[in-house]
């Protein structure tokens, strides 16, 4: 990897320690940088941000862990998500973090730190469908603030028992699957940087 290849940023749409998304970014990331794009990974969880209230942005602004994140995902060409499924939805991290990174020191919408963006998606989840009814929403939120999201999606079903004891994938598919999803992710940065 060059000086100059760009870098993404990877976080997990979770706050717990033993979740299932924060090994599968730790897994994705490495498969980014074997692709050739750096990539830094982050724990939402150092970003302590209240829930979103227009009152509190009114009377204080932006609160300095948004400030901080916001500061991250503008230093990164694209993001690598993994985002856990909450009753079919978006987790409420997740969506708090999309929400107050959409708005500005001057308290108005800015989209800067999402437009011309590119991110890619993956879940881990415990039921039959790999979260694949959530990636649908943050799919579309993302979307919405101005980035954009590539087609291929990887999805780890049961995942209760798709880890082994050193957080890495038992099924050679969903290895495999994780892999290529990141190759081609390079592949559209990079296509995004020229």
């Amino acid at each position: 990897m060059t000086a100059d290849a760009p870098r993404v940023l990877a976080l997990a749409g979770s706050a717990r320690e033993a979740s299932f998304n924060k090994r599968l970014i730790r897994i994705a990331a490495r498969c980014v940088e074997e692709a050739g794009v750096g990539c830094t990974v982050i724990d939402l969880r150092d970003y302590p941000i209240p829930l979103y209230d227009g009152d509190l942005e009114a009377a204080e602004g932006l609160p300095a862990a948004a400030v901080a994140l916001r500061q991250q995902f503008d230093a990164h060409a694209g993001f690598l998500i993994a985002a856990p499924e909450y009753n079919g939805s978006i987790t409420p991290l997740l969506v708090n973090t999309i929400d107050w990174l959409s708005r500005s020191p001057q308290a108005a919408p800015d989209l800067r730190c999402y437009t011309g963006k590119v991110a890619a998606l993956l879940s881990a989840s415990p039921g039959p469908l790999g979260g694949m009814r959530g990636l649908n929403v943050v799919r579309n939120l993302l979307t919405n603030v101005g980035v954009t999201v590539i087609a291929p999606q990887v999805t780890i079903r049961k995942a209760a028992d798709a880890f082994d004891a050193a957080g890495e994938l038992v099924a050679e598919h969903d290895a495999d699957n994780v892999a290529d999803l990141a190759r081609k992710f390079a592949r559209a940065v990079r296509g995004w940087q020229h």
